[in-house]
């Protein structure tokens, strides 16, 4: 028993993303520079939103934890992916994988109900303007915001602390860059079918409902603006929700690609190609979404930035 204890304690290998090949080397160098644009463009959101007056909204302040999300999603794993290749050293701790498994699966699934309860403050500012800081008060949002990370976090806890109690044995070695569950789960000596089917259960629950969520609200969007006689205010309504949508889309999107899927029908290439998607380019790509489709925060951008020059 306490060699069994003691072998599941050791440390795992993470194959890593690449080689020490020049093209990998080249690849390697533009994934740190994806990863410093997600850095910076998720830190300069939350500074914009809580420097400028003019964003302090319920709208983004559900903005300011998506950006925050995001910087810790990005975070997460590809801090030690780097270390790791520099270093030459592939390992990572129990504790360590334990951690990373449990930070990313929540942080995951806090922005997934985060992404859906957004869609709701969209449907109310659209379809109900004049009761919308009833409906949407600071402490709504408040409560959107924590529901997001406490609902994620004890799920993900539960998760974490089932799949690090199964055995592991063989080689210990990942085809991943991080300790993610399909790749971790695939160690696991004893038979785990049970287990993965309520995993995937569970899956298909927490990405179907906000999914459903968000549908329901752009159909009595879309309803509602197509109602509307003015052009002006229906530019204005697509303009609100066209970046959240597109944030909406090609998060789930690649959530779906890598946990809708049955085991038997991934390969280690394709669970690689989704996570670098959802953990890597959809942060790096939100913030610019966001300042490149909604004016108010362009606006807010160049408040700031005129705010600067002139105090110098």
């Amino acid at each position: 028993m306490w060699l069994r204890n003691q072998t599941s304690l050791a440390d795992f290998i993470l194959e890593g993303l690449f080689d020490d090949s020049p093209t990998h080397l080249f690849l390697f160098c533009l994934t740190m520079v994806v990863y410093l644009v997600a850095l910076s463009g998720n830190t300069l959101t939350i500074l914009l939103i809580c420097v400028d007056r003019g964003l302090h909204t319920p709208m983004y302040f559900l903005l300011s934890q998506l950006s925050f999300m995001d910087l810790m999603h990005i975070s997460t794993t590809i801090p030690k992916m780097a270390t790791n290749y520099l270093s030459g050293r592939k390992s990572i701790s129990f504790l360590g994988c334990a951690t990373q498994h449990f930070l990313y699966l929540s942080l995951g699934g806090a922005e997934c109900l985060l992404l859906a309860l957004m869609s709701y403050d969209r449907y109310v500012a659209i379809c109900h303007p004049l009761r919308y800081t009833v409906l949407m008060s600071r402490k709504v949002a408040l409560m959107m915001a924590l529901t997001s990370w406490l609902g994620a976090s004890l799920n993900s806890l539960i998760h974490t602390v089932i799949l690090m109690h199964f055995p592991f044995c063989g080689s210990r070695k990942m085809y991943h860059f991080y300790c993610e569950y399909p790749a971790v789960v695939k160690l696991v000596c004893v038979d785990v079918t049970v287990y993965e089917t309520t995993v995937y259960i569970c899956s298909i629950v927490l990405l179907l409902l906000p999914i459903i969520l968000v549908s329901t609200s752009y159909g009595f969007i879309l309803h509602s603006v197509i109602e509307m006689r003015s052009a002006g205010s229906k530019r204005n309504a697509f303009a609100t929700c066209s970046s959240h949508f597109i944030v909406v889309s090609l998060w789930f999107g690649a959530c779906i690609f890598s946990y809708m899927r049955h085991r038997s029908q991934r390969t280690p290439l394709q669970d690689k190609v989704g996570s670098v998607f959802y953990s890597i380019i959809t942060p790096t790509l939100n913030p610019l979404i966001y300042t490149l489709w909604n004016k108010d925060v362009a606006k807010a951008l160049r408040r700031v930035l005129r705010r600067g020059i002139i105090t110098q």
